[in-house]
């Protein structure tokens, strides 16, 4: 489980406040909110890239706050994805595993069992420019799952794909999230995500976390104005399905 208790995070004018954050084991949380509004400030601070200045953040009871990103067992997949580009496909994968002293022939092989599972297999031999946009994002992903992290971080992962790449990578990750079970934080502005991925909703405006539940119960809140038009959309698409 990972807690977060009284976090304050300050980036220049803007201030991050969380007072409490419980997210249990194997769910699939969507934090929500527009642009600016903290939520890749919180992915990052979780992941220990942002240092807060007060508060704790806990993952199985264990104090994580002041430990270094390697230490936190997190893997994070970032907007844009940051893979290596003078690296193959299969390198990309295996950097998680070599960096924490696993041995080239077993990394090599949790690798190709992960793309295999992405529907990647067949690229691991070509540089990160050769793929397209979605075999991109497998990629990052990939290299995430890999080292088989507590909690996996997706900072608007769905964003720079096209419609039809987006509900193949949002049907993608739903998967391999019951397959797998691990537990999934992912940072978005789109409300389909919400409703398509989450267990819960956790609401971000300017900072403050205005509400958590699930994403039908967030439809029918004040926050949900704004998502009027995505709700009837999603409601169309599942009404037609």
């Amino acid at each position: 489980m990972l807690t977060i208790r009284n976090l304050v995070v300050r980036r220049g004018s803007f201030e991050l406040r969380v007072n409490h954050l419980a997210v249990p084991r194997g769910e699939y949380l969507v934090v929500l909110g527009r642009s600016g509004a903290g939520k890749t400030t919180l992915l990052y601070t979780i992941a220990g890239f942002v240092k807060p200045v007060s508060g704790s953040i806990e993952i199985d009871g264990v104090d994580v706050t002041h430990l270094p990103p390697e230490a936190r067992d997190i893997a994070i997949v970032p907007q844009s994805y940051a893979l290596f580009p003078h690296m193959s496909v299969l390198s990309n994968i295996c950097y998680g595993l070599r960096v924490r002293g696993v041995s080239k022939s077993v990394a090599e092989a949790r690798a190709r069992e992960i793309a295999r599972r992405l529907g990647i297999d067949r690229v691991l031999d070509k540089k990160p420019r050769q793929l397209s946009g979605g075999e991109q994002q497998r990629v990052a992903l990939a290299r995430a799952l890999a080292v088989e992290p507590k909690i996996l971080l997706l900072d608007e992962p769905f964003t720079n794909l096209d419609p039809e790449a987006r509900h193949e990578a949002r049907k993608l990750v739903r998967d391999l999230h019951r397959e797998l079970g691990f537990t999934a934080i992912h940072a978005t502005h789109m409300f389909t995500d919400a409703v398509t991925m989450s267990t819960r909703v956790a609401y971000v405006d300017r900072g403050r976390i205005a509400y958590v539940g699930t994403a039908r119960e967030f439809a029918s809140t004040p926050y949900a104005r704004r998502y009027v038009e995505e709700i009837r959309e999603v409601a169309r698409i599942l009404f037609e399905a």
